[in-house]
């Protein structure tokens, strides 16, 4: 699913909200998700699951085309575990 298509459904689901408004509440939701794993906090979607920033250490590596020895400096990169009712969804109902 797009974005441009949860936007749509959000539209759909409540014809109260014009399409510009629906546009604002899903990127509100989006950048506040963002916001909050950028200040290292977890985002919990209840049924969905959990974002979390899990941090890479640096590492020495090297340059594949010249062979020299580089720094691979320190990254934090998004996680996403599913909740139990989504893997269940997922897998037809078996959690193993």
């Amino acid at each position: 699913m797009l974005k441009r298509e949860l936007i749509q459904r959000v539209a759909g689901m409540n014809p109260h909200l014009r399409a510009s408004d629906a546009e604002k509440i899903v990127n509100t939701i989006f950048e506040e998700m963002m916001a909050a794993m950028a200040r290292g906090d977890r985002v919990e979607l209840r049924g969905i699951g959990a974002f979390t920033v899990r941090v890479r250490p640096g590492r020495p590596g090297r340059n594949p085309k010249t062979g020299a020895e580089v720094v691979v400096p320190e990254r934090h990169v998004p996680h996403f575990k599913p909740g139990k009712p989504m893997h269940e969804r997922l897998n037809g109902g078996s959690t193993e």
